[in-house]
């Protein structure tokens, strides 16, 4: 008797160990880490088929057109680190226009500069309030941490409100996306990036400028952090450099709300 048990425990652990093999698969609940393959010799980066379906059925993008040589710039301002003047100084100088993702910590200890940033015509974009992983959040506790950055916004500058959201680490799934939508918010990932927000590990310049234009390419949606002294010292130089190849500079206007029929009203938290 024993034995039927023993084998019955088997085929049943068999039955279940295929039908997990083949669970379906499921953007909802799964977990994604904004990745892609990034741009070489000028030619665009690629997240993937998969990806850029999923993206493109909520909106969200990450690049522009191939056949423009347009770049977009964004900064990711997590806290102020002394850095953020310089660069606001060196895009004012060169006439360029950049959407800074802020958390709710950096707009309420820097909030002088993110009227300076209003002031001068940048986009303000919602790094969420609070920069937990909202994959792990619920659609409605995704919403509260979009929302509550808003009002608080509203409450200590000019603007209302943001329509455009870049997730914490770029870690999502199609709820993040989903709930974002659902607000009037498009997603905005990038295709231009690397290593710089770790303020302790200062690179140069010339460390900035050469990640940059080693993956430079038309539609560029670029993300810097605007802690590093790197980018602050790179900056001016790759933008003479970008320009001289026959780039200019874009606002994420140019790119967003591609047709998609989201409301664009702030709901209460």
């Amino acid at each position: 008797m024993w034995k039927s048990h023993f084998v019955g425990i088997v085929i049943a652990t068999v039955i279940l160990s295929i039908g997990l093999m083949y669970k379906p698969f499921s953007a909802q609940a799964e977990e994604f880490h904004w990745g892609l393959k990034k741009a070489t010799n000028e030619q665009q980066a690629e997240a993937g088929p998969e990806m850029d379906a999923l993206l493109k059925k909520h909106g969200a993008i990450y690049k522009g057109s191939a056949d423009k040589k347009v770049l977009y710039f964004t900064f990711d301002n997590g806290y102020e680190n002394g850095y953020t003047e310089s660069i606001l100084d060196t895009l004012k100088a060169e006439n360029i226009k950049a959407t800074f993702f802020l958390t709710g910590h950096y707009l309420e200890s820097a909030t002088p500069l993110v009227k300076r940033m209003i002031t001068e015509g940048h986009q303000i974009g919602n790094h969420s309030y609070g920069h937990p992983n909202l994959a792990k959040l619920s659609k409605e506790g995704v919403q509260k941490e979009l929302q509550k950055f808003d009002n608080r916004l509203s409450e200590l500058t000019s603007l209302t409100r943001t329509t455009v959201t870049r997730p914490p680490e770029g870690t999502f799934n199609e709820q993040v996306l989903e709930a974002a939508n659902d607000l009037g918010y498009q997603h905005i990932f990038w295709s231009v990036a690397f290593i710089d927000w770790h303020r302790d590990q200062k690179k140069g310049g010339k460390y900035a400028y050469d990640q940059l234009m080693s993956q430079i390419h038309p539609g560029a949606i670029i993300l810097m952090h605007t802690v590093s002294p790197d980018n602050t010292e790179g900056l001016p130089m790759f933008i003479k450099e970008a320009k001289k190849m026959g780039y200019t500079f874009g606002t994420l206007d140019e790119l967003n709300m591609n047709n998609l029929d989201i409301p664009l009203t702030l709901l209460p938290e």
